[in-house]
C-alpha cells in the first residue's frame, strides 16, 4: 500500500537558512539564463577595474570582466547577508552586526579565506533565549518523506507499522 506523504518539517532557523540559500542560488541561476545583457550593476565598475589593476601581471582587461565581477561580488554580498542575518534573527536582535558577519564566517567553510580580516575572536558568545520554542515550517511533501513519530511510520491507510 502507498504511504501518505507528508509536509516536511524544518526547525528554525539552520534548515530554514539552508532552504533560503537553495531559493536564492536557484533564483540567481534563473536570472543569469534569462540575462540578454548586465547594464545593471550596483558597483561602480571603474573601482573594480581599479582593484583589478592593482595587480601588476593583470595589463588588459576586456570590458566584460568589470561586469562579471560587479555581477559575482553582488551575489558573494548577498548570500553573506542572509548568512549573517539568520545569525541576528537566532539571537532576537534586529540590526546586523560585526559579531554576525563573523559568525557566517565561522560558520561556513566557503568563507576560510575570510578568517584573517574578519577574525573568529569577533565571534560573540551569546546566549541564546534559555529553552525557547522550536519553531517549525511546513514545505509542501517531498516524494520518499514519510512522517516518522515515535518509531512508527504513518500510511495512507490509517493503521501504522514499526518503523525500524
Amino acid at each position: 500500500m502507498d504511504r501518505l506523504e507528508l509536509p516536511m518539517v524544518l526547525p528554525f532557523p539552520d534548515q530554514q537558512l539552508s532552504v533560503q540559500l537553495q531559493a536564492f542560488w536557484e533564483n540567481q541561476k534563473t536570472d543569469i539564463e534569462n540575462l540578454e545583457e548586465m547594464k545593471n550593476h550596483s558597483l561602480p565598475l571603474a573601482r573594480i577595474k581599479k582593484i583589478m589593476k592593482s595587480d601588476e601581471e593583470v595589463r588588459m582587461i576586456a570590458g566584460e570582466v568589470p561586469v562579471l565581477f560587479s555581477r559575482a561580488c553582488e551575489m558573494f554580498i548577498l548570500e553573506m547577508t542572509m548568512r549573517a542575518w539568520s545569525n541576528t534573527e537566532r539571537h532576537r536582535r534586529r540590526t546586523l552586526q560585526k559579531c554576525d558577519v563573523a559568525a557566517a564566517v565561522a560558520q561556513t567553510d566557503i568563507f576560510d579565506f575570510l578568517v584573517d580580516i574578519v577574525p573568529r575572536d569577533d565571534v560573540k558568545e551569546e546566549e541564546a533565549p534559555a529553552e525557547a520554542p522550536v519553531s517549525y515550517c511546513f514545505l509542501p511533501g517531498q516524494p520518499g518523506v514519510t512522517l516518522v513519530d515515535n518509531g512508527w511510520e504513518v500510511e495512507e491507510s490509517g493503521s501504522k507499522s514499526d518503523g525500524e
